[in-house]
């Protein structure tokens, strides 16, 4: 069966994480069944990373603050988890299910796949961000 998405519950959540005024920073859209949509969200990053087991596969959108001495912004990442225990054939649908999360998650600065838990920390997904963001002025003094 082909997978579909729930749009308008989705957006409602990916429109939610985007809001700077709201307290939710991360939402995850999951399977139910052959359809995606919204799952779990939260205020804390170590939260969503409670979501992200080893027998699941799901889609995150995460909003992160970034930024150096000079400004600070919202940066936001799509995250693709695959827990270890994930079958091939769900595996190889995850690719072509995330065109559909995509259609809803049209803003993010990086893009990440992950399948150890190790990569899933704050600070190496932080530096990623900063990496992809252009110019650096934290060696700058005042």
């Amino acid at each position: 069966m082909a997978t579909k998405i729930d749009k308008e519950a989705c957006r409602e959540a990916y429109n939610l994480v985007r809001d700077d005024g709201s307290a939710v920073i991360w939402v995850t859209f999951k399977y139910d069944g052959s359809t995606i949509v919204p799952g779990e969200q939260g205020a804390e990053y170590q939260d969503f990373i409670q979501q992200c087991t080893d027998d699941i596969r799901l889609f995150a959108f995460v909003r992160f603050t970034t930024g150096d001495a000079m400004s600070k912004r919202s940066k936001f990442a799509l995250i693709t988890w695959i827990g270890e225990n994930v079958s091939g054939l769900q595996r190889a649908k995850t690719g072509t299910d995330k065109t559909l999360v995509k259609e809803v998650v049209q803003n993010f600065a990086k893009e990440f796949v992950i399948s150890d838990r190790k990569e899933l920390e704050e600070d190496f997904i932080k530096s990623e961000l900063k990496k992809a963001g252009g110019a650096n002025y934290d060696a700058q003094t005042e």
